[in-house]
């Protein structure tokens, strides 16, 4: 595997969703407004999952449409681009409600238990 095979970029996009995750498993949202260093960490990692989402080859892509590519990329691109304006709400249910499900499938695509 080269650092620019699919697989890679889908371990890389499994790899920070898990890590997104954890960070969240004991904080609530309000944790978002009072620690600054939580807020650029998860926008850090959702920034690399929709970044890793956007190198996946089309073929890669249409082998697994149950991977929400599109809007991946778009929440990077709001990140990078609007990051004087990143909705905290939207950041915290991206992490809480899209990614549990999209962990499922990464790991279902590249074999984890």
């Amino acid at each position: 595997m080269t650092q620019h095979d699919d697989g890679v970029r889908l371990q890389h996009m499994l790899e920070h969703a898990r890590e997104a995750v954890d960070i969240c498993r004991d904080k609530q949202r309000l944790d978002l407004d009072r620690d600054r260093m939580l807020e650029l960490s998860l926008v850090r990692l959702v920034e690399i999952v929709g970044e890793a989402a956007s190198k996946i080859t089309p073929e890669y892509q249409q082998k697994y449409p149950l991977i929400p590519w599109q809007q991946a990329r778009l929440m990077r691109n709001r990140l990078i681009h609007g990051y004087d304006t990143v909705d905290l709400d939207v950041l915290w249910d991206t992490i809480e409600i899209d990614f549990p499900p999209l962990i499922k499938e990464l790991e279902t695509i590249v074999g984890c238990p």
